[in-house]
């Protein structure tokens, strides 16, 4: 049997309405402890970075990841034009980038000095890992569209404390 058999297409006739509200889906994802990611790319609308928590391993044969962005993201023309982005996993001592890339605008970048990743991506100095990745795909996501990457290369130590979205909480 093929796998693309297999998987279940969503239509709008088999889409019910949810019962959930938003706040009570974000009330409990933030007990969720996960990585915190800055994403970043570059067009020729301009470059692009964000704060993401929603970093997955897709497949490993081919090395696939994804993320998603918020449709009503001030950058989403950049998201959608973009073939190309730098995943940062941020370690424990890269806390710093969080205010930086979850403001809105393009100050994002002020004053930062970046390096070009292996894609063309912007790649932030001294975060512990970046994956430099080509656009594999998009999926729409409800609210937000899911990019898929093929990872190109990998930037690792040997080991590294990473940054869990639980660190930042305040109590």
């Amino acid at each position: 049997m093929l796998v693309d058999s297999m998987v279940r297409r969503t239509t709008l006739a088999n889409v019910q309405e949810s019962e959930v509200a938003a706040t009570e889906l974000r009330s409990v994802m933030r007990h969720w402890a996960t990585g915190i990611c800055v994403v970043t790319t570059a067009t020729a609308g301009g470059r692009a970075g964000l704060v993401m928590n929603s970093f997955a391993s897709v497949s490993l044969n081919p090395a696939l990841v994804s993320w998603c962005v918020d449709k009503a993201s001030t950058s989403l023309d950049i998201w959608m034009e973009t073939d190309n982005f730098s995943i940062h996993v941020l370690d424990q001592d890269d806390a710093h980038y969080v205010p930086r890339f979850a403001q809105r605008g393009a100050a994002k970048f002020e004053g930062l000095r970046t390096q070009v990743g292996s894609t063309g991506a912007p790649a932030l100095p001294d975060v512990a890992v970046r994956l430099d990745c080509r656009l594999w795909t998009r999926y729409e996501g409800g609210d937000h569209i899911i990019l898929v990457g093929r990872v190109d290369q990998i930037i690792q130590p040997d080991s590294f404390n990473p940054l869990l979205s639980q660190q930042l909480r305040k109590p």
